[in-house]
């Protein structure tokens, strides 16, 4: 089965795009993300924000549980 890049919920995507950029901003590269794009970024780069992002979620949900 092929993989969608659409969200689960739409209405997360927008919620979505703003970690993506806050965690950037914690890396240091939201300045060029910025300036050039995403696609200018390496695979190393957006590997580190999904990385970062995901970590952060898994954070937010275990909080909820406690």
């Amino acid at each position: 089965m092929a993989r969608s890049r659409k969200p689960v919920n739409p209405a997360a995507e927008n919620a979505l795009d703003q970690m993506k950029l806050e965690v950037a901003s914690e890396l240091g590269i939201a300045d060029h993300v910025r300036s050039q794009g995403w696609n200018t970024m390496t695979s190393a780069d957006c590997g580190r924000v999904g990385g970062h992002m995901v970590r952060k979620m898994i954070e937010q949900y275990e909080s909820t549980l406690k």
